[in-house]
């Protein structure tokens, strides 16, 4: 069950704060709507790379639609790899 507070709890940040454990945020609202998040740092990391991933893969799903694929003998070859 997700942990919801107003905004206004922060006037006791340390109990907030407990509430805040990894997969486990805290959300926050203004006026009775969602405004903000509080997120464990482990998640807030995996998060960040989660999207730099998917951009990477991104940026090569593009290249290939663009410039054309490679075969994976061709990738294994480039790297010296013999994958089977």
């Amino acid at each position: 069950m997700p942990s919801i507070k107003p905004v206004s709890d922060l006037r006791n940040y340390n109990e907030v704060l407990r509430n805040v454990s990894a997969g486990r945020p805290v959300f926050l609202t203004k006026n009775g709507r969602g405004r903000f998040a509080i997120i464990d740092m482990d998640d807030y990391e995996k998060t960040q790379a989660t999207i730099a991933l998917l951009t990477e893969l991104s940026k090569g799903r593009t290249s290939g639609e663009e410039k054309g694929w490679i075969a994976a003998r061709d990738v294994e070859a480039e790297l010296g790899l013999s994958l089977g």
